[in-house]
């Protein structure tokens, strides 16, 4: 139990957190960062981690046991990505508490009798009294791991003064732990990515990512995660700034059973599957749908991702005309399918009567970009513009009438979005917008098979880019050859892994990027490793009013 002195400590270790605004408090500069004497290193970045990060790196830090029962701040999506809008993110008070109460929480197991022998790594002289020599050891093995990079004499020493004063106060020395461990979980530099830029030897008047936040930016690109004891040790010895080196790193973390959390964060965010956290259907019009078929159709794409792009390393590409997936009880309900295995998931082929072509034709993304209570061609196809094509689509006007496509007794979709588009103001985003996703109104706002709306044939031949087709196959063929489409990923991979969006500047490196990918047979592991092995990808911009190396120096 934790005393409210020692609550007190801890909670002001982290006030820092609170308001509007992410204010880091400022701290001393830790001698990993000092490459120079005349020179600080400069605060380039600073994101928010995010729930699966958050998870992740408590599962690997102090086991996978350790229960997290809590909600979390909500995230900000930017550009079409997560990633992007953790940057402008910070804590509110409630989320403040949030993460005081998970903090607590987690230090408590930590330290709990059943686990201590495991996690502190040492034992105190006295148990009822404070053991500066064990703290000390367990705040830095832990605050390295926590940090991403070792603790500064300022930062081992207050909360070394916190695990004191609690053991003293409590008379117990894992009481005491117990507080440093909470003070450690909840500082900037855990719930924050803070990426630091130093001297680059090579360019006298430039910068480069530090080691530590070179290692930081891989892991969380590559497993979505902090960095192993390997990663770090290669940034403690400089090694990761050594291209063979970080090449070997690469090949490590890309092999690894690990790659595939990262691949699955990466594809949590880019496909918007965090949308299932509120989506609601009307039970009326879908009474199939519930909770379970939600979880379960999020985890089917996932599934089908995975084992297309990272299992079997097959061309992205496939992913929109592929008919093999993996379902369970839930969703062959959904589909219409039986279902016979023992298993909670089995694979599946879908015939070709199915119409199933890829996973724009799977319940998650059918029944996602939908309304409640019926299909909507216009979300479907804004969103497959703006996730697999990088092309945003401009909000409707504001005085928009949407009574006529919302008669949904009339007809069919397809004649109430003409009547619709007789609105000014409303062709030309329709004329881009709804082709692609009238080819797949065959599909309802579960994403059900049907042939015919209010008893009437459903008309789903389309045409983009003066090419006509039919219904999801004739889409999936038509992406398939689209080149916007691989290129979109590549955009994506590295605005996801840096935390910057892409602007007029990247685009010749974006394009060599996107060659190279195809060169390589569309690989999703080969793409992360040639866009992490490039120099671009670490690149730092450096705020206005730093001043730059060489300035910095009395010789100049």
């Amino acid at each position: 139990m934790k005393t409210t002195t020692g609550i007190m400590c801890a909670f002001a270790l982290g006030a820092g957190l609170l308001g509007a605004a992410v204010i880091l408090p400022a701290t001393p500069s830790p001698a990993w960062a000092q490459q120079a004497p005349v020179v600080e290193p400069i605060k380039v970045s600073v994101r928010r981690i995010t729930e699966s990060q958050y998870r992740h790196t408590i599962a690997d830090v102090f086991g996978p046991d350790i229960a997290i029962n809590a909600r979390f701040e909500p995230d900000k999506r930017e550009h079409g990505l997560l990633a992007l809008g953790s940057a402008n993110l910070s804590l509110t008070s409630s989320g403040f508490e949030q993460y005081f109460a998970m903090a607590g929480s987690i230090a408590d197991q930590v330290v709990d009798a059943k686990r201590r022998e495991q996690t502190v790594g040492c034992a105190p002289a006295d148990a009822k009294k404070a053991d500066a020599a064990c703290a000390r050891a367990f705040i830095m093995r832990l605050g390295e791991k926590l940090f991403r990079r070792p603790l500064s004499e300022g930062e081992i020493a207050s909360r070394l003064a916190v695990a004191n004063a609690g053991a003293d106060k409590a008379k117990d020395f894992y009481a005491g732990l117990d507080l440093a461990l909470t003070s450690t979980l909840m500082s900037p530099e855990f719930l924050f990515r803070i990426e630091m830029a130093e001297p680059d030897p090579a360019n006298a008047r430039g910068y480069r990512l530090d080691a530590y936040s070179k290692a930081g930016r891989l892991a969380y690109l590559l497993w979505d995660t902090a960095p192993d004891a390997e990663l770090l040790a290669a940034a403690k010895s400089g090694a990761i700034h050594d291209p063979a080196q970080l090449k070997a790193q690469l090949e490590r973390m890309t092999q690894s059973p690990r790659f595939e959390a990262g691949a699955r964060a990466f594809f949590v965010d880019m496909l918007q599957l965090d949308g299932f956290d509120n989506m609601i259907k009307d039970p009326v019009a879908y009474p199939k749908f519930n909770q379970s078929v939600a979880d379960s159709a999020k985890e089917q794409t996932l599934l089908t991702t995975i084992d297309l792009l990272v299992t079997k390393q097959r061309d992205y590409r496939e992913l929109f005309t592929s008919n093999e997936t993996f379902i369970n009880r839930y969703l062959a309900a959904v589909y219409k399918v039986p279902f016979a295995s023992d298993a909670e998931w089995a694979p599946y082929t879908f015939p070709a009567s199915s119409e199933r072509a890829g996973i724009l034709t799977q319940v998650s993304f059918l029944s996602l970009f939908a309304h409640p209570a019926s299909s909507s061609p216009t979300r479907r196809g804004v969103k497959m513009h703006e996730i697999f094509m990088c092309e945003p689509t401009p909000d409707p006007p504001a005085d928009v009438d949407f009574s006529k496509v919302q008669a949904l007794a009339n007809g069919t979709v397809r004649t109430r979005l003409l009547d619709h588009m007789e609105n000014t103001g409303c062709t030309a985003c329709h004329r881009r917008s709804d082709p692609p996703g009238l080819a797949l109104e065959h599909f309802d706002g579960l994403g059900q098979l049907r042939k015919t709306e209010n008893g009437t044939l459903i008309d789903v031949s389309a045409t983009m880019d003066s090419k006509t087709f039919t219904g999801a196959p004739g889409l999936a063929d038509y992406l398939k050859g689209d080149t916007r489409i691989p290129s979109c990923l590549v955009r994506n991979v590295y605005a996801y892994g840096t935390g910057k969006t892409p602007d007029e500047r990247d685009e010749d490196y974006l394009a060599d990027q996107s060659a190279a990918f195809a060169a390589g047979g569309y690989r999703l592991p080969g793409l992360m490793r040639q866009i992490v092995s490039s120099p671009e990808f670490f690149k730092v911009s450096i705020p206005s009013g730093a001043r730059p190396a060489a300035a910095s120096s009395p010789a100049n």
